[in-house]
């Protein structure tokens, strides 16, 4: 005798299976938290300027703060890097102001949209 299929008796419907948690990843959880969905996807332009000036100053800051870490050990490296911190610092605000101050450089939008 040969068996060519077997056929159950009972039918499995989707709604009896138990539905498997998907596992959420870290920014999923996020998502589901935020209470605007535009805050974790909007954007803002900011010109190269101001964002020149942004690094400047953070990092200008940081060599100013690891100089005078290092004063007591090596005051070579440390006056050398308190120098350029603060040189770094002066670059990043005079990028950061100059768009506001001066209009007519290139690069600064004269224009209303």
């Amino acid at each position: 005798m040969n068996i060519n299929s077997i056929t159950p008796n009972f039918m499995q419907t989707t709604a009896s299976v138990p539905e498997q948690k998907k596992r959420e990843s870290f920014l999923d959880k996020f998502r589901t938290a935020a209470k605007n969905s535009a805050d974790m996807t909007d954007t803002i332009v900011v010109p190269r300027t101001i964002f020149k000036g942004y690094l400047g100053i953070m990092s200008g800051t940081t060599l100013a703060t690891l100089g005078t870490l290092l004063a007591s050990k090596m005051q070579k490296t440390s006056k050398a890097l308190s120098v350029s911190g603060l040189l770094l610092s002066l670059y990043g605000t005079y990028a950061f102001v100059r768009p506001f101050i001066i209009k007519d450089t290139p690069g600064v939008e004269t224009k209303k949209v």
